[in-house]
């Protein structure tokens, strides 16, 4: 008899230490881990095992099929956009081949469990690509099938692996004699930027304003590679973990779609700014222009349109922009330096 659990893959990431943490408190699953790095040590005791390797390794995938029966597939594992943008071939392997394993991976469980497993996929709002500023004030709050013409490899793979869980939970091998009806059940979350407490940032094209925050309670000067007026969405990470599992445990039935938008306030860089200098006065934080940067971001819609996630799954975020940063933000970074 196979043990139920979840697979979590990118363990050792912001969300997946989020996520891993709060099913662990909740005791809601047993959780596999996965993850190329040893699992952070906090993690350790929500779960049920932890495997340190790559979602390139069909081997590894395989022997995972064989010992557990996986009830849902957290995929967070990704190579992140500003990284993508130096090593695009390499980000296409991971952000795509290992999404693509993993697909096949939720088929094959299905196929053989006789239960649809759910697959649940952190897109972004990287998979928009607005042309120009005037466009992307006029446009205002974007709608899912809206402006998705991504510049960048990481906005181009994730809008790819959208398209894929779509295929593989519909179309899979529509031509085979002995295709099977019973597929995996494909559900998908563009995420804002995210903002965490609890991890410090890793060099994201959205990380500007949590950088604002570590280096602020680190004494450490930050030059903000955006303009002060540069508005894009963001979330803080608990609202972020919400949102995952509110839409694990929505029926099927009450699903119009396959891809959500989610999101909570939109600040500009400057009001991320104000906001880190209230509480911590003697910040020194400016501006230094990364170009290319700003292209990227500017290319970001201002705000996203939720309302058929608000309608379809109950999602409503819990913070604000001042929730955020005066109730979990600064109290948790500034315990986190002192």
């Amino acid at each position: 008899m196979r043990d139920k659990v979840v697979l979590i893959t990118g363990a050792n990431g912001e969300i997946g230490h989020g996520l891993i943490t709060k099913i662990g408190q909740e005791n809601r699953a047993k959780i596999v881990a996965l993850d190329l790095k040893s699992l952070d040590e906090s993690l350790i005791p929500y779960c049920d095992r932890f495997i340190q390797g790559d979602i390139l390794d069909n081997m590894l995938l395989g022997r995972l099929m064989a010992e557990y029966e996986i009830t849902s597939i957290f995929h967070l594992a990704s190579l992140l956009s500003t990284k993508s943008e130096y090593t695009p071939e390499t980000a296409h392997k991971v952000n795509v081949e290992g999404t693509i394993n993993l697909l096949r991976l939720g088929v094959e469980l299905t196929q053989w469990q006789g239960d649809s497993v759910k697959f649940i996929y952190p897109s972004s709002i990287a998979v928009y690509g607005l042309p120009d500023l005037e466009t992307k004030i006029r446009e205002g709050k974007i709608k899912e099938y809206q402006w998705c013409t991504p510049i960048t490899m990481y906005g181009c793979n994730k809008i790819y692996c959208e398209h894929l869980g779509r295929y593989y939970s519909r179309y899979y091998r529509q031509l085979a004699k002995d295709r099977t009806m019973h597929s995996i059940d494909f559900r998908c979350i563009r995420f804002p930027g995210l903002i965490s407490a609890d991890t410090v940032p890793t060099g994201g094209t959205s990380d500007y304003g949590p950088e604002m925050l570590h280096n602020a309670a680190q004494n450490k000067p930050y030059d903000c590679f955006v303009r002060p007026d540069t508005q894009i969405s963001f979330m803080a990470m608990p609202d972020a973990i919400k949102a995952l599992l509110l839409l694990e445990d929505a029926p099927r039935e009450s699903l119009t779609q396959l891809s959500y938008n989610v999101t909570s306030f939109s600040p500009s860089a400057e009001e991320i700014r104000r906001f880190t200098l209230e509480a911590f006065p003697k910040a020194e934080i400016n501006y230094q222009i990364h170009s290319n940067r700003q292209n990227i971001v500017d290319s970001w819609p201002l705000d996203v349109d939720d309302s058929p996630a608000r309608k379809d799954w109950g999602w409503e975020p819990d913070y604000d922009i001042s929730r955020s940063f005066n109730e979990y933000l600064i109290p948790a970074i500034r315990d986190r330096y002192s």
